[in-house]
């Protein structure tokens, strides 16, 4: 191969580095393949290009797997109209490079491409830019995918500009689109293990004194970790002109009202729990309450407790990580990866095979998972009532002991639905 050669990886990396350059802007995930070692026969992928690519998961859109799915506004220069929904589009990638001969199989990534549409809100084919025909250019604009030219300087040039359509998102995209919204594991989440830090918030927002002056003196000190996580738990919203308090927030400050003089007297409560150690629901059964509310309305609490549910009726009443991990990812793979492992590429390429399963050995490693899900979530789902144990940080975890059982789990009756 020359030197001005470019392999699928380093296409894939430059597009993705022109396409989703704004990480805060959105979540994408490149193909478990693009997680080994060595492409082409002999030659390494370079760290520095799996760095660019990392994460790594195996996404199903479309009935195939694209080299790249993100979820990222895109700039007017590669759309051929203005997309009309207000989320940003869900965004499918083919990557074609040159072979070992030379060669780009762009024909069939163009039909991979197209493939995508049927889940996608658009799809593109990403190639070198000295490959691209006037027959593949005409086919493209004929089936609505986007043809990206990459060159070996590394720019990308819009070929062919696709039109965003709307789909119905099947559910391992949707577990990307899930990561792209401020309750997505990916970039923000929990950094404070303790429910009142979270429901604090939207007291501190109401109070007509300063928000950062009102929840430092009565709740916590760490006024971003506290602001960050009821944001993830969809308390209030983060906008231009400030925070803004949810329905769900409302609903604690309501709550509030029906309990106490004031939001004043509700805070004199907060400061009282500084530094407990004891279970909320048992310390606060009514806050505890909320708190259950509130947690089982962010979509993972449900999705685990059901499968730990599933776990008890087959005869496994107290599961280990590993083996809530093992039977969640037999039924939501990409959601299961995205929630517990780390996205950084040597986690990833150590627990997925180069198809998305899961290597065992590799899941026994506590630094492979993700602090936000261990740590922080289930010590809340603890709190809260769901769970009979706290969270560990990564370091300190053994995922064969760590146990994720039910601390009211249904037993089996012919009333129970399995």
């Amino acid at each position: 191969m020359s030197a001005a050669s470019l392999s699928e990886p380093h296409v894939l990396a430059h597009t993705k580095r022109h396409l989703f350059s704004d990480a805060e802007r959105g979540y994408s995930v490149c193909d478990t393949q693009f997680a080994q070692s060595e492409w082409l026969a002999g030659e390494e992928i370079p760290s520095h290009i799996r760095d660019d690519l990392a994460p790594f998961n195996h996404v199903e859109v479309g009935g195939g797997y694209p080299d790249l799915v993100g979820v990222h506004p895109l700039s007017e220069s590669y759309l051929s109209s203005e997309p009309t929904a207000t989320e940003p589009p869900l965004v499918a990638i083919e990557a074609k490079g040159h072979s070992e001969s030379g060669g780009v199989a762009i024909e069939k990534g163009l039909q991979q491409a197209y493939s995508y549409l049927h889940e996608a809100n658009t799809a593109f084919l990403a190639v070198p830019a000295d490959s691209i025909s006037h027959d593949i250019h005409a086919a493209a604009r004929e089936l609505n995918v986007g043809v990206l030219g990459v060159s070996a300087d590394g720019s990308l040039t819009p070929i062919e500009t696709p039109r965003v359509v709307g789909n119905r998102t099947a559910e391992d995209a949707s577990a990307i689109r899930f990561q792209a919204t401020a309750q997505g594991v990916a970039n923000k989440s929990f950094s404070l293990n303790h429910p009142k830090n979270y429901l604090g918030y939207p007291l501190a927002l109401y109070h007509p004194d300063s928000t950062e002056e009102i929840l430092s003196e009565y709740v916590v000190a760490d006024v971003s970790g506290a602001r960050k996580g009821a944001a993830f738990l969809d308390l209030i919203e983060e906008t231009p002109p400030g925070d803004q308090l949810t329905p769900l927030g409302r609903e604690v400050i309501r709550f509030t009202h029906s309990r106490y003089e004031n939001v004043d007297a509700a805070l004199g409560t907060f400061s009282d729990w500084h530094r407990s150690q004891q279970r909320f629901c048992d310390l606060a059964p009514e806050w505890g309450l909320v708190t259950r509310r509130i947690m089982w309305s962010y979509p993972a609490t449900q999705v685990l407790v059901e499968t730990l549910q599933s776990l008890h009726a087959a005869g496994m009443t107290t599961p280990s990580l590993i083996d809530l991990i093992t039977e969640l990812h037999k039924s939501k793979p990409t959601f299961t990866v995205e929630l517990f492992v780390r996205g950084t590429d040597n986690a990833r390429s150590e627990v997925l095979t180069d198809d998305g399963g899961l290597r065992k050995a590799a899941l026994a490693t506590g630094d492979h998972y993700h602090a936000p899900t261990v740590f922080q979530l289930k010590t809340m789902l603890y709190h809260a009532g769901f769970l009979t144990e706290s969270g560990i940080e990564p370091h300190k975890l053994d995922p064969e002991t760590d146990e994720w059982e039910l601390r009211e789990p249904l037993e089996n009756s012919p009333n129970t639905v399995s």
